[in-house]
């Protein structure tokens, strides 16, 4: 799995289209991803250099960058390499194709095809928490998508245009794009 989470994230992003995810004992499809590109990145978490929040991004490659957001949201990306580049890959979205129920139960009256669409959701859907903060993570390779569509990334303010985000053309497990709201002025 290791190999796959080497070179730079745009090259790693849309070859993690299809994969099947596994934690514990839910596995999800990968639908969606975003790429960011460490220091070069504005976006990107690592842009203002190396912080413990974010030093999984820093390498070695293969391995789960998790974070809390808005004091209540798991997210996951697959860092990618080399090693000391910190490039990531979030993963945004997925569609549960093992332990159903046990996704069904930590997201109770989501429907399925919305069990794992969104970032947080698909942390929710396979019980991703801080934990699996440095986790070498459980990917297959699965069915290959044939057609891939790319655009922005969602919820950024900045370097929000880049298109960074792939996803799995018509999947109704991608989530739906929404700009980041501007901020009020004097912020």
């Amino acid at each position: 799995m290791v190999d796959w989470a080497e070179g730079d994230p745009l090259e790693v992003a849309p070859r993690l289209l299809g994969a099947v995810l596994t934690h514990g004992d839910v596995s999800v499809r990968l639908t969606e991803v975003e790429a960011y590109a460490g220091p070069a990145d504005p976006g990107s978490h690592a842009y203002r250099g190396r912080t413990p929040r974010n030093a999984v991004m820093f390498g070695p490659p293969g391995r789960l960058y998790v974070y809390f957001v808005y004091g209540m949201h798991h997210c996951a990306n697959l860092v990618t390499g080399p090693d000391g580049d910190p490039g990531a890959v979030l993963l945004r979205a997925g569609e549960v194709v093992g332990g159903i129920d046990r996704a069904r139960s930590r997201r109770p009256g989501s429907s399925d095809r919305d069990l794992a669409r969104g970032p947080a959701r698909l942390c929710r859907a396979l019980g991703i928490d801080l934990a699996a903060n440095g986790v070498v993570p459980h990917l297959e390779p699965g069915e290959r998508v044939v057609q891939i569509s790319r655009g922005p990334r969602v919820g950024l303010r900045r370097a929000a245009d880049l298109p960074w985000r792939f996803w799995a053309t018509d999947d109704p497990t991608v989530s739906a794009y929404r700009p980041a709201a501007p901020r009020p002025a004097g912020r």
